[in-house]
């Protein structure tokens, strides 16, 4: 069984897939932010679109657990919000190499808050249909990150693509047994994760840490948010880490690795998880790409006083 956070049992059901927070708080989130201009970059031999999917509003018990009154009010400011929350963005890379298309993850679709699934509205905005892309790599499987598998009314969005997950994260989340082997609040994930999952089974690979999915992409293992949450690294002229939730925000986790994030399923693992690619990367001088980091989310890792700061690129 597994201990989780009590941000996890302090959301209903209803929070978690449709966010009404959000709701409330939408006001909140810079204009720019939910329709950002598109951010393209090569690394090496790939061509990167980052694509916004809009924003999520998280409350502060998710967000910042660990911080006083006055960390919590000072920090939830910076994002854009209140005491209570604060909107944070959903940036999606849009890879081309070669003849591929490929998704790093595919967003919320109509499976989570209102203010995210806008991945399809911006990539047709680029001239990119649904049926163009080719790969769809799954950093992890929550509602944010898969939820646009399928649209709702149970048509898979992306019908041409080739899937890929971690082996570890299949194994968690497509557990036939869920309910007995899992506490009660993640119930709710595990049902979202087996409608994307089955969704696209037949056209489904499970990879590993190692893994490469084409020519210079890999698979880099960074559990702890999720049992197999993987990072994606990218070569060429030192290379780019594409973090998934490894480090959910630049602005609390660079400058406060120490501290819990709420969703994290192992609270300890993910520590050690975040601070060895925080580690890595400042030591490297590798850039990095982060999804729920402001816009575009793509820059580098410096320390600082004993933790680190973000350095945009």
């Amino acid at each position: 069984m597994h201990t989780l956070p009590d941000a996890f049992a302090s959301l209903t059901r209803r929070d978690i897939l449709t966010g009404t927070a959000a709701l409330a708080a939408a006001s909140l989130m810079p204009a720019k932010a939910a329709a950002a201009d598109f951010h393209r970059l090569t690394h090496g031999a790939f061509d990167i679109t980052v694509v916004s999917d809009g924003f999520l509003t998280l409350p502060a018990a998710v967000l910042v657990p660990d911080a006083t009154v006055e960390q919590r009010q000072e920090i939830l400011t910076r994002l854009g919000g209140n005491s209570e929350q604060a909107p944070v963005q959903a940036n999606i890379p849009l890879i081309r190499h070669g003849s591929d298309l490929i998704l790093i993850d595919n967003g919320s679709g109509t499976h989570f808050q209102p203010s995210a699934g806008r991945l399809e509205e911006n990539l047709r905005r680029l001239g990119v249909t649904p049926e163009q892309v080719t790969k769809v790599v799954f950093t992890h499987v929550h509602p944010d990150h898969s939820g646009a598998t399928t649209t709702s009314d149970g048509r898979v969005l992306y019908p041409n693509a080739d899937y890929f997950v971690s082996e570890r994260e299949w194994n968690f989340w497509a557990d036939k047994d869920y309910k007995a082997h899992m506490p009660a609040a993640l119930h709710a994930f595990a049902e979202g994760a087996q409608r994307d999952l089955f969704a696209v089974k037949e056209r489904l690979t499970m990879v590993k840490p190692g893994d490469e999915i084409v020519s210079g992409m890999h698979v880099m293992e960074t559990p702890g948010h999720t049992p197999g949450h993987v990072s994606i690294e990218l070569a060429g002229n030192g290379n780019l880490l594409i973090t998934g939730d490894a480090c959910t925000n630049d602005v609390i986790f660079f400058e406060h690795p120490a501290w819990h994030f709420g969703f994290d399923t192992d609270a300890e693992l993910a520590l050690k998880s975040r601070r060895a690619l925080l580690d890595r990367a400042a030591s490297e001088r590798l850039k990095m790409l982060g999804y729920h980091w402001t816009y575009p989310g793509v820059g580098y890792a410096e320390r600082k006083d004993g933790a680190y700061r973000f350095i945009a690129a």
